[in-house]
């Protein structure tokens, strides 16, 4: 594959975890643990609403009076993630990315959440377009 053409498809997590908006925090922090991931897709009725990083997971849990185990995804979660389709190209989406300072992108397809793709990810492809130029 020749990394000028590479797509978001090529280097995205598929078929990544998702969780449910009113599911707790804890069980958020649960989920991250056992998959070892820090994104997690936020889903009300299989429509995505929301993304979760480990960052806000941190930053509502330092807030004063939270309890974990009572307060909800869609309490900590960031509405309106940053989406893309599989075919768009990586150029595009990592500059965006970068200029945001977004840690993911949804990757959505036909309505459905087909993968994430992560500043790991970003950093897989670079690492193989600095491969092929040497």
């Amino acid at each position: 594959m020749h990394t000028k053409n590479a797509t978001v498809s090529d280097y995205m997590t598929r078929s990544p975890h998702a969780i449910g908006f009113d599911q707790t925090l804890v069980q958020a922090h649960k989920l991250m643990r056992e998959h070892d991931i820090r994104h997690l897709p936020v889903l009300r009725g299989g429509r995505l609403v929301g993304i979760l990083s480990e960052r806000d997971l941190a930053f509502v849990e330092a807030l004063p009076d939270v309890d974990p185990q009572k307060l909800r995804v869609e309490e900590a979660m960031t509405p309106l993630p940053f989406t893309v389709a599989p075919s768009t190209l990586l150029a595009g989406v990592a500059r965006e990315m970068a200029e945001h300072r977004y840690g993911a992108a949804v990757v959505m397809q036909d309505g459905h959440v087909t993968g994430v793709f992560t500043t790991t990810d970003a950093l897989r492809a670079l690492a193989d377009a600095l491969d092929k130029e040497g």
